[in-house]
């Protein structure tokens, strides 16, 4: 067994060194992962932020056409952050009607026009805009914030003169004390449950692409430099050769995963700092069940890819078949987004890639069901044994060392 042991370990430590040779490969192992939660949780909300600052400084030009408007509208329109230009309004059957100002939007001359008609009581409206145009869109959007003012101080007034209160007509029922006291679920929580709608589906996909590459480089890629050969001519066993290069892709995922999640972890605790989000609330128990998860998933996938790339005869020929594999993960795990997790049927959780994925949910709101956890564990089990058993059978193939030719 000591043996058995040693030459398993042998093998994967000779595809360790072959796989991490070359620098682009640590880049790709190291440094994505580690950087990829940080850059999405840091530089996204400032980038976010600098356009919404971009937005609130722009510059827009707009025309109003009006017959009979109100004087203070058009004096809240002066007043506003925008270039305005005052015309009549032009004879249309209906005011949305774009007309001859449909080339004015179209050439930028001007970023929306409003029409405004009175009628009785009333203020018909209409905005011509281009939604393609970011432009047009920001100034669509500074003239119904005008429009909303001058519509509330407008209702207001005419409350009043009709001699009633308007707070109490116009919010005749109010929430009595603080909204945000009302809710017993804890900042921690709240922000497990906003992390759990997005941190399984990057896991799992980053988990599935990155044991692509070693997986098609220790199979088909040593099948086609002919390498292979050497390899089986060891005193080790088809089984042995498998654990071995299975080591060797389990470790290159795993310190990537775990990479990952420091990024993560670094990227929470940084915007805690800055009151973006809280710090998830989860036990160890949870932490260490979630843990479980994903070496359970790790191992059915590098077994699954090993196998398929096994059965490839040269790297293209594996790549074209594992590139579009990702979509057996990316649908579930898109699916799993939308599941409702309270009331769940157990049944669930012993789905291939769906139990994982709604087991990351659920550790990450720190909610530890026992029939759950124990659904999870056996089925995640079961299908890691078997991608096993499979991508064992693809190694005891006599035909593996055979090219194309």
């Amino acid at each position: 067994m000591s043996k058995a042991f040693h030459r398993v370990k042998v093998i994967a430590k000779k595809e360790l060194v072959e796989f991490v040779r070359d620098w682009r490969t640590i880049v790709a192992i190291l440094v994505i992962p580690l950087l990829m939660f940080p850059v999405l949780f840091i530089l996204f909300p400032l980038l976010l932020a600098s356009e919404a600052a971009e937005l609130d400084a722009m510059t827009v030009d707009v025309v109003v056409q009006s017959e009979g408007m109100p004087e203070d509208l058009g004096l809240q329109f002066n007043a506003s952050n925008m270039n305005i230009t005052f015309e009549t309004l032009p004879v249309l059957d209906l005011l949305s009607q774009p007309g001859q100002d449909d080339e004015r939007l179209r050439n930028g001359s001007v970023d929306l026009v409003v029409r405004l008609e009175a009628n009785g009581s009333l203020i018909d409206y209409a905005m011509i805009y281009m939604s393609t145009s970011e432009q047009s869109l920001e100034a669509r959007s500074r003239a119904f914030a005008v429009l909303s003012e001058w519509e509330q101080n407008e209702t207001i007034n005419r409350i009043s003169e009709a001699g009633l209160d308007p707070n109490e007509t116009l919010d005749p029922l109010r929430w009595e004390g603080d909204v945000g006291q009302s809710d017993v679920a804890t900042q921690g929580e709240q922000a497990g449950m906003a992390l759990s709608l997005f941190i399984p589906l990057v896991l799992a996909v980053w988990t599935f692409s990155s044991a692509i590459q070693p997986s098609i480089d220790m199979t088909a890629g040593e099948r086609e430099r002919g390498t292979l050969e050497a390899l089986l001519a060891l005193p080790a066993t088809r089984m042995e050769l498998l654990m071995g290069k299975w080591l060797a892709v389990a470790t290159i995922t795993g310190a990537g995963v775990l990479l990952q999640v420091a990024g993560l972890l670094f990227a929470i605790g940084y915007l805690a700092s800055s009151n973006f989000i809280s710090v998830p609330e989860v036990s160890i128990a949870a932490l260490a069940l979630l843990c479980l998860a994903i070496l359970l998933f790790a191992v059915m996938v590098v077994a699954f890819e090993l196998a398929l790339a096994m059965r490839s005869h040269s790297v293209k020929e594996a790549g074209s078949i594992l590139g579009p594999a990702v979509l057996l993960i990316l649908f579930p795990a898109l699916f799993t987004q939308v599941i409702n997790l309270d009331g769940i049927e157990t049944y669930w959780f012993a789905i291939p890639v769906v139990n994982v994925l709604l087991a990351l949910r659920e550790l990450l709101m720190n909610r530890i069901v026992g029939l759950h956890i124990v659904t999870w564990i056996l089925s995640s089990g079961i299908y890691a044994l078997g991608a096993a058993w499979y991508a064992a059978r693809q190694f005891k193939r006599e035909d593996i060392v055979t090219s194309l030719s």
